[in-house]
């Protein structure tokens, strides 16, 4: 295997190794590689998450200049066609050198942005000694590479293999070509009765109701303000921290959700029910996307009871199903965690792993920690006597 080491202003280190006949690049500049990650998108049979999308990550960075120090890692077979990419950060934790994929828990997938289908076949373990040997060359002691699925629209993930059992899965929705027929596969006749009924007794209580998708800076802000408020209420009443108070994610938000891509998507689509004669925002709902899926990022609901009754965030949620059905989208999943309103409409559990690979012992040490770790927070989450306690334990904190 050969290791190519792109560092900024365009000098390289390179020490040749044979493996398999791939040859990696390691790029620490994100500008540099832009247009070569742009050409794996494009892809007619490319196997990627909206998280790894160069849009999504891109202002993720721009973002947050604490993140860490970029390595997106390139493998290259022979003849020079690319085969995978995969961007990640390194930080130093307790003395080692941890590398994990952008995004962090604000990406519900962190699978690698496959060439083709065919690319993912390779092996798993010649993956892993792979990134070993890149490792050494980038500076690695360990990945940790959390909310690795196991498959991805059928196919296999090759870092899915072995990993240790995610503290929670994700939760998808396959859509088909027509929105009513889509809609009346996941939503009963009952279901769809009783929404229609808490859509009629909202009108009642605020006016005339408009499902929008923030397309210009007032809709994005306005949408953006209202569910930092119902989302802050929201995370206070439960005692949890609340990660989208912070400045980095606001400013991300912000910038992936204008639709100002090289194909004029947005990284994100930022959707709400707005009671239209008040201008009121009474649900949101944000995603990543690509031309294939839309994958649920956050969402919130005004906790006012007169509006809280008839159930916003559900409207919406059905209201979306319809609407990305329509735009052409074959899947739509709804994040990592459980809860009532993803299990009512998916039809498919996402399998979710954290990998671990370490690369010198200091790695090994810090790779045990991290296992062990996400070994104990996978028995909370899954068993709902211990869940059940953490989460007294946050309500009583919060008062």
């Amino acid at each position: 295997m050969t290791v190519l080491v792109h560092a900024v202003g365009g000098t390289r280190m390179a020490k040749e190794r044979m493996h398999g006949g791939l040859t990696a690049e390691v790029w620490t500049d994100l500008a540099a590689v832009e247009a070569l990650w742009r050409s794996i998108e494009a892809g007619p049979d490319r196997l990627g998450t909206p998280y790894q999308r160069f849009d999504w990550v891109a202002p993720f960075l721009a973002a947050d200049a604490s993140e860490g120090t970029l390595r997106v890692i390139v493998l290259r077979e022979e003849g020079g066609r690319p085969r995978l990419l995969l961007p990640l950060t390194v930080t130093r934790e307790r003395g080692a050198r941890v590398a994990r994929v952008v995004g962090g828990d604000h990406a519900n997938y962190h699978l690698p942005l496959f060439a083709t289908r065919d690319a993912a076949a390779i092996r798993a373990e010649d993956l892993r000694a792979l990134l070993v040997e890149v490792g050494r060359e980038a500076g690695i002691d360990v990945y940790v590479l959390a909310h690795q699925p196991r498959t991805w629209d059928g196919t296999d993930n090759p870092l899915g293999l072995g990993g240790t059992a995610a503290p929670s899965d994700g939760y998808g929705l396959t859509l088909g070509p027509d929105p009513e027929a889509t809609m009346r596969r996941v939503f009963s006749a009952d279901a769809r009765k009783k929404l229609r009924s808490k859509e009629k007794r909202l009108v009642e209580t605020v006016g005339p109701l408009e499902y929008r998708c923030a397309a210009s800076e007032y809709e994005l802000s306005t949408f953006l303000s209202a569910f930092y408020a119902q989302k802050s209420a929201r995370f206070a009443g439960l005692g949890i921290r609340d990660p989208y108070a912070e400045a980095p994610i606001r400013r991300f938000l912000k910038r992936a959700a204008q639709p100002d891509g090289q194909a004029g998507q947005p990284a994100v689509e930022i959707h709400a029910l707005v009671a239209r004669d008040s201008g009121r925002v009474l649900a949101t709902f944000g995603g990543a996307v690509n031309a294939e899926r839309f994958s649920g990022m956050m969402t919130a609901f005004d906790a006012d009871p007169e509006i809280a009754r008839s159930s916003p965030g559900d409207l919406l949620l059905h209201h979306l199903v319809r609407d990305q059905t329509a735009r052409g989208r074959r899947s739509f999943d709804l994040g990592v965690g459980e809860a009532r309103y993803k299990a009512s409409i998916c039809d498919e559990t996402i399998e979710l792993v954290t990998v671990t690979i370490p690369v010198t012992m200091r790695g090994h040490i810090q790779g045990l920690a991290a296992r062990g770790l996400n070994r104990l927070k996978m028995r909370i989450k899954r068993d709902p006597r211990l869940w059940a306690l953490v989460l007294k334990a946050r309500r009583l904190r919060a008062g």
